[in-house]
């Protein structure tokens, strides 16, 4: 499934942006960023269970928002503008 993933971290403190950094690294072991605090995630049902199990066990519920929108696989995205987008269907290799 494609999950597009979006946060909002309050980073006032170090704490907060320790939150920020791993919920960003949650995010990119998943799938790409696209944007600052925005990634496309294509994950199997166990990986989803483990990627939202991780996200909510690092956000502070009373300072961050995390939402996730659920894609259909036949949905089209268009890209204009910098970032290169990687092909989630195809081998990520690096």
């Amino acid at each position: 499934m494609l999950v597009l993933i979006t946060y909002d971290v309050s980073t006032v403190t170090k704490a907060g942006a320790r939150r920020l950094r791993r919920i960003a690294r949650a995010c990119l072991d998943y799938g790409q960023r696209v944007q600052n605090s925005v990634f496309e995630c294509r994950v199997d049902q166990k990986n989803w269970v483990l990627l939202r199990d991780r996200l909510l066990s690092e956000m502070d519920p009373k300072q961050d928002s995390l939402r996730f929108y659920f894609l259909e696989s036949d949905t089209v995205i268009e890209h204009f503008g910098t970032k290169a987008i990687t092909d989630l269907e195809s081998p990520l290799i690096f």
